[in-house]
């Protein structure tokens, strides 16, 4: 893999797992911009009736991963995740949502990613997030 992989096979990659329960649709990738958008009702909500954290967090890490993965250096296999961060600013019940994630380093070895998810409808900031990604290769 040479980790610039089109939009659709990194869209593979997620198939039914745990990020597809938000549907993301792609607006922007390569390896140092992501952008994505999803829609979040009663489903992503935690015992408050808000907005579940966690459903936050899933749209910003994807965001991010497929950003690393889009800009993997030569030679590399993937990636994985060892630290995030999250600071929640504010929620909401329902409505499209967006995650714009920017490769802030870009090493050999790591990449750090942030990125800020609002809500659309507001333009309101929900969620600052940042997390590092560590550069896997062939054993």
């Amino acid at each position: 893999m040479s980790g610039r992989e089109p939009v659709e096979d990194l869209a593979a990659r997620v198939g039914d797992g745990y990020p597809s329960s938000l549907s993301p649709d792609v607006v922007e990738l390569n390896g140092e911009r992501v952008v994505l958008r999803a829609s979040v009702d009663e489903r992503h909500h935690a015992g408050n009736g808000f907005l579940h954290a966690g459903a936050l967090v899933t749209l910003a890490d994807t965001a991010c991963g497929y950003g690393a993965l889009a800009g993997l250096p030569e030679g590399a296999t993937g990636f994985t995740t060892v630290e995030l961060k999250s600071n929640h600013l504010a929620t909401i019940t329902g409505g499209p949502i967006e995650v714009t994630a920017a490769r802030v380093h870009g090493g050999r070895t790591t990449q750090v990613w942030d990125a800020t998810v609002t809500a659309v409808e507001t333009g309101r900031p929900l969620v600052l997030f940042r997390c590092t990604q560590l550069i896997l290769y062939p054993r």
